[in-house]
């Protein structure tokens, strides 16, 4: 049950993301949830792991609003990586 919540929260992040970064055109729901999913993975790591961000532990850990604000940070931050690496326009 664990792998659907993560596949549910990372489309809901990474359709989130996609509207704000004005990607949701060139993105599927395929992309939308591989995007939030590493998008909060991507979180999980700068922000808890890196910089000791102690609310950023809830990213990728489940249905929370935190969670989900963490995800879709995360997962911005991503598309703007691969903005700037021209993958997406």
């Amino acid at each position: 049950m664990g792998w659907i919540i993560t596949i549910l929260v990372g489309a809901l992040c990474g359709w989130l993301a996609s509207m704000i970064m004005n990607t949701n055109a060139q993105q599927g729901a395929i992309a939308n949830i591989l995007i939030g999913i590493v998008g909060a993975l991507l979180a999980q790591w700068v922000f808890a792991g890196l910089l000791n961000i102690g609310g950023a532990t809830a990213a990728g850990g489940g249905f929370s609003f935190w969670s989900i604000i963490w995800g879709v940070v995360g997962s911005v931050i991503l598309i703007a990586i691969l903005k700037a690496f021209k993958v997406l326009r």
